[in-house]
């Protein structure tokens, strides 16, 4: 009798519990798919500065290769700039919220840099987050011979308000929320790499999802 009633319960059971654990594996992909489609649709720079010299500030920069020799007595030389980045969803999925992300950017002929955006970000399809982050390189170890070419690529970033061809940029998503959720980064989030090519065009490095 006892055997035949942990029989008859374990029926109705099981299948209960089956479709709970299928459930559940459903929605983390389903809210892991909001960072694999997480898109960046614009990438640029602006407010660039080397040194106390603004080069998107109509200086005349003929002689700008002399005047930053001969302040680089001062042992560093900053160069500074804001990167622009414009992040979206597909349309079709609802919104969700990031709890900031970790980014590296590579740029040709500087030293690579990494940053934390540490605010929320609401990402909702049709209405791309529209960020800004502050880049700083040194060239404080740059020589004579390095300055004129690293003078040069800042005017030009100045003059198209693109990153330089060949840059890099890698965005790992920080926790993801949404359907009544959180997706802890890392779970299902993978990194996003993006090279920039001519004219500031973006593409995926590798093979990614999104």
């Amino acid at each position: 009798m006892f055997l035949r009633s942990l029989r008859r319960r374990a029926r109705v059971l099981i299948p209960g519990c089956l479709a709970l654990l299928l459930g559940g594996c459903l929605a983390l992909p389903q809210t892991g798919l909001f960072a694999f489609r997480l898109a960046v649709t614009s990438l640029g720079v602006e407010n660039i500065r080397i040194g106390p010299y603004a080069l998107d500030a109509g200086l005349d920069t003929t002689d700008l290769t002399s005047l930053i020799a001969s302040g680089l007595g001062t042992g560093s030389l900053p160069v500074q700039a804001t990167m622009a980045l414009g992040l979206g969803l597909p349309a079709g999925l609802p919104a969700v919220q990031m709890s900031g992300f970790d980014w590296h950017l590579d740029v040709p002929g500087l030293e690579a840099i990494n940053g934390r955006y540490e605010q929320d970000v609401t990402l909702t399809p049709g209405d791309d987050a529209d960020l800004r982050l502050p880049l700083a390189f040194d060239l404080r170890q740059a020589d004579r011979s390095q300055l004129s070419p690293l003078v040069d690529l800042a005017r030009q970033m100045a003059r198209t308000g693109d990153l330089p061809q060949g840059s890099e940029l890698a965005i790992t998503p920080g926790d993801l929320s949404g359907l009544g959720m959180t997706l802890p980064s890392g779970l299902l989030t993978p990194t996003i790499r993006l090279a920039v090519g001519e004219d500031g065009t973006l593409s995926p490095i590798g093979d990614q999802p999104w």
